[in-house]
């Protein structure tokens, strides 16, 4: 899996005919644009599992969870002031 920081309105390509565009959003929120071919189909996770009938359809569905710690290189290094007070500097 790709993992990647992208700014507003900057895009994703995938093949000739996929485009992702990142429209903004909040600490825990993304809106995201998806520029699809229409013979593809392409449906939210919640409405996968909202459709799933049993448990055991539920658990083949995937789930991506955010990392909660990041490995050691890609953390912002803590900088410490002169006067004691803590900065994060990229």
């Amino acid at each position: 899996m790709l993992r990647m920081t992208v700014n507003t309105e900057e895009y994703i390509q995938i093949g000739d005919d996929i485009r992702i565009v990142f429209l903004g959003g909040s600490r825990n929120h993304t809106r995201v644009m998806l520029d699809v071919p229409k013979e593809i189909n392409v449906v939210r996770s919640r409405a996968l599992e909202n459709h799933a009938k049993t448990a055991e359809d539920r658990e083949r569905i995937s789930h991506y969870y955010a990392v909660p710690e990041l490995e050691e290189k890609y953390r912002r290094k803590k900088v410490v002031m002169n006067d004691g007070a803590k900065a994060s500097s990229r």
